[in-house]
């Protein structure tokens, strides 16, 4: 397998196809190498347009990684600049968050699941991303300690938008996530334009799976 035409390919035919066409997001995908995040049984997988299971040393996390030209999108919307903070919520293999910190400033990216927590954390530092830390926690209503951010990027579906999460948001600041109940969700990116309002931009539907113990609309019904 030739991994650089591999690599092309999917730029190409995958991404740009997807409206991703900031020459500088597509300059990353170059320099930022998937394949050395994609789990070894699953490498040649790694330019493929599917969610890739993240299955590591042979067990099953039940996560997977985003398909490639979402995580483009997602990174082409927030348009983060080299000052901001960000917060991603699911870690996963680590990829989104490396991404993020060739653009940012810093990235804080949380994991739930230990196993990914570690997956994700020897990744960064095996590819030297020196300023994203992964922390290990419950990252669902976001991280408060370290509130406010510039950025919030949630890495798995939300069935609605916890008010605690939309609160972490600076003014001005963007979140990306993918919201709602199959068979009907949307991937949005969410601005705080000031104290108590926030826009709205959506940008494609798709299916994710939700975020490991993700708020839930209240089954209450009058």
């Amino acid at each position: 397998m030739n991994i650089e035409q591999a690599r092309s390919n999917m730029i190409e035919q995958q991404i740009r196809t997807w409206e991703v066409l900031d020459q500088t997001v597509l300059d990353l995908l170059q320099v930022v190498k998937r394949e050395a995040f994609v789990p070894p049984a699953y490498r040649l997988l790694a330019f493929i347009d599917m969610e890739i299971p993240l299955k590591i040393d042979g067990a099953d996390t039940a996560e997977v990684m985003l398909a490639p030209k979402v995580e483009a999108r997602f990174l082409q919307e927030l348009q983060i600049t080299s000052h901001e903070h960000v917060l991603e919520i699911g870690t996963g293999s680590g990829y989104m968050a490396a991404l993020a910190a060739h653009k940012a400033q810093h990235v804080l990216t949380v994991e739930l699941n230990e196993r990914l927590f570690r997956f994700g954390h020897d990744n960064l530092a095996r590819n030297g991303v020196r300023n994203a830390k992964a922390a290990l926690g419950d990252g669902a209503r976001g991280w408060a300690e370290r509130a406010p951010y510039d950025v919030i990027i949630v890495s798995g579906s939300l069935p609605v938008l916890p008010d605690e999460l939309l609160a972490q948001l600076k003014i001005g600041g963007r979140m990306a996530a993918i919201v709602g109940a199959a068979p009907a969700m949307s991937a949005q990116i969410i601005t705080r334009v000031a104290d108590r309002a926030y826009d709205t931009l959506t940008l494609f539907e798709t299916v994710a799976k939700p975020l490991a113990n993700a708020v839930r609309p209240s089954a209450f019904r009058f």
